[in-house]
């Protein structure tokens, strides 16, 4: 479970420098590849998924899969800060539902 929690952070986090990326995209494939924020993102989403893989091997998918909608609220939270994006009482409203989602699915994983 710890191992899907540091999962939803690599999404995040690529998430996060996909956007920086393509605030400097150039259609150029030599542009694309010396794209440092660019390629980092794909970095962090191709070990998001590798330890997605492992986690997923000794635990249940009904359990871990839905914890990756913790991502949602890092990016939400991580592009209010960085990128100055508003929060509304409908944003704030779903994030809180995701984490109320992700805690009911923890307690129902214990029984």
């Amino acid at each position: 479970m710890l191992l899907v929690c540091l999962c939803t952070l690599l999404g995040a986090a690529a998430q996060i420098f996909f956007k920086i990326g393509m605030q400097h995209f150039e259609p150029k494939l030599l542009a694309l590849v010396t794209n440092v924020p660019l390629v980092a993102g794909y970095v962090l989403y191709g070990l998001f998924t590798l330890l997605m893989v492992v986690a997923l091997r000794d635990a249940e998918l009904s359990i871990l899969y839905p914890i990756i909608a913790l991502s949602y609220v890092w990016v939400t939270a991580l592009s209010y800060f960085i990128f100055h994006d508003t929060l509304n009482p409908w944003k704030l409203t779903g994030i809180v539902c995701i984490m109320a989602g992700v805690a009911v699915l923890g307690r129902g994983q214990k029984a």
